[in-house]
């Protein structure tokens, strides 16, 4: 609780005066009511509660440029075929890079290379923007697969939408630069789908970190978990509930009501402080008004207490989250699989007004993509992943593809540890299953699945995702075309740094070295 003195000073700052002043008095007798004081000159001194509590948790995405990299070097990737995942192919093709930056991506032109760059000759091989996944549990569900590692899902209540995916993430977890030598530059890191709502996903960059906040990805915007069908009403339906998916649906409405009521209670609560402070700084208001939008007794509580701002409404982390779905704040992510689920968590969020940035898994979108595609509604899917439970029994290999050609934008993710290694290669298995089907998915389209369409699921489609002039310099330098088998990530350089050279070999995290120290006298 703050002191006496602290609540002066709080006040002089407020008012103008030092609290010698305030000590003494006022000087003259318009004093009073140059403070805001009332006509019967009484002292103007404010308790603010607002000034004795926390502010809510800010979104930490920070300020700095992602594209700025004051350390990185200049670099001038020559010969290679450049894919840019925009629209353009070049080849042979030349990328520059320069602050952390992309300065030119374009035709091989030697006028282009700045003075004192460094050459990476990459003749025969090919240049992509960096790989993103949409969906990961690296750092929350990290390697070793041991329960001590299980900080992906808080399983206590159907709704943890307080909880954030960046307070569990271990930035030494091994299978972090595992995912780096396969060419992934930044990921979405989410919390499990046991619960209906469960808690914030968190956008980092993909390399090994001391700490959680120096692997965020800078201005990501934040991201929430939602999940529907087979998994919550599996783990809660003996603990209370939802046993069904009425039961699922239902407890969603019933949360995001409270949640809007929540948020009113905000915006009455700001609007009658400001008010409030408002009628104190003018001499020619009138100081005994109650305030806005209060209720019967107001008027005598209010000159009783003038000296008093309103008090802020009870902070709730969870219906702080589910608010920030409600006015957009957040990008909802929605693991879900059937069509009707889909269309059912679609009727949710127009009742509630709010937007559904992408649906992950999504096997049956392809049975409501016109729908999906009209709501501006991204996919985050698998190349053939199906049959592993009943939502999961109609998914198909050409899903991406049909979904791509309907105009929506289509994502190939991993959720898998291992399949995030390889999503250059799951992307190649999603676009033969659309040619084999007889759907045109150019190699274009299906680049972007793992690198611009990832990107706007983030929120961070400005940044990066392309290979365009002015970008973040995300890149890859494959050994041979990405969608081949046996293509390697050669060279991955973030914000215009080596991150991964296979040449040299992959990085290990701390806890990798700690623990391959050959022990004394054994043969190393």
């Amino acid at each position: 609780m703050r002191t006496p003195a602290l609540v002066l000073t709080a006040a002089a700052v407020l008012w103008g005066c030092t609290p010698a002043q305030q000590s003494a008095g006022p000087q003259d007798p318009n004093a009073a009511a140059d403070r805001g004081a009332g006509a019967d000159g009484e002292s103007a001194e404010v308790l603010d509660p607002a000034e004795f509590l926390p502010a809510a948790p800010a979104d930490p995405s920070g300020d700095a440029d992602p594209r700025v990299n004051a350390s990185a070097p200049t670099l001038a990737i020559v010969g290679a075929t450049v894919l840019t995942a925009a629209g353009q192919r070049f080849e042979p093709g030349l990328v520059v890079l320069e602050g952390g930056a992309i300065r030119y991506v374009g035709d091989a032109d030697s006028s282009q290379i700045p003075a004192g760059a460094s050459r990476i000759d990459a003749t025969g091989k090919f240049v992509t923007p960096g790989v993103i996944d949409s969906h990961s549990h690296l750092g929350v569900y990290a390697s070793p697969g041991v329960s001590a590692h299980e900080d992906g899902n808080e399983i206590v209540s159907p709704n943890t939408a307080g909880v954030r995916a960046e307070y569990g993430y271990w930035p030494q977890d091994p299978g972090i630069p595992r995912a780096l030598a396969g060419g992934v530059t930044s990921a979405l890191v989410l919390p499990g789908s046991a619960n209906l709502v469960g808690g914030r996903g968190f956008t980092v960059v993909m390399r090994p970190g001391r700490t959680a906040g120096e692997v965020r990805f800078p201005r990501a915007p934040s991201t929430v978990k939602m999940a529907c069908g087979e998994n919550p009403k599996r783990v809660y339906g003996t603990k209370g509930g939802p046993f069904t998916r009425m039961g699922e649906y239902a407890a969603f409405r019933t949360k995001f009501r409270q949640a809007a009521e929540y948020a009113l209670q905000w915006r009455m609560y700001e609007r009658n402080r400001e008010a409030f402070f408002k009628r104190r700084n003018d001499p020619d208001a009138d100081a005994n008004a109650a305030p806005m939008g209060a209720g019967p007794g107001a008027q005598g509580r209010a000159q009783r207490n003038r000296n008093i701002a309103p008090a802020p409404p009870a902070r709730d982390l969870l219906l702080d989250t589910m608010a920030a779905i409600l006015d957009g704040s957040a990008l909802v992510q929605i693991h879900c699989y059937r069509a009707d689920d889909i269309r059912q968590m679609v009727d949710i969020a127009e009742e509630f007004g709010f937007q559904i940035r992408s649906f992950h898994h999504a096997l049956e979108a392809y049975k409501v993509r016109d729908q999906l595609v009209a709501r501006d509604i991204a996919i985050n899917t698998w190349a053939d992943w199906w049959g592993f439970k009943m939502e999961a029994f109609d998914g198909i290999p050409e899903n991406a593809a049909l979904f791509t050609v309907s105009g929506g934008r289509a994502v190939i993710h991993s959720d898998s540890a291992i399949g995030i290694q390889r999503l250059n290669q799951e992307a190649s298995k999603a676009m033969w299953a659309g040619r084999h089907a007889g759907l045109e998915i150019s190699e274009d389209q299906a680049l972007r699945w793992i690198t611009a369409n990832p990107a706007w699921v983030l929120g961070i489609d400005e940044y990066t995702g392309t290979l365009e002039a002015g970008k973040r310099a995300d890149v890859v330098i494959w050994s041979q075309h990405p969608f081949s088998v046996y293509s390697k990530a050669d060279i991955v350089i973030q914000a215009g740094a080596v991150m991964y050279d296979r040449s040299r070999g992959r990085p290990l995290t701390d806890f990798e070295l700690g623990n391959s120290v050959p022990t004394q006298g054994a043969t190393p």
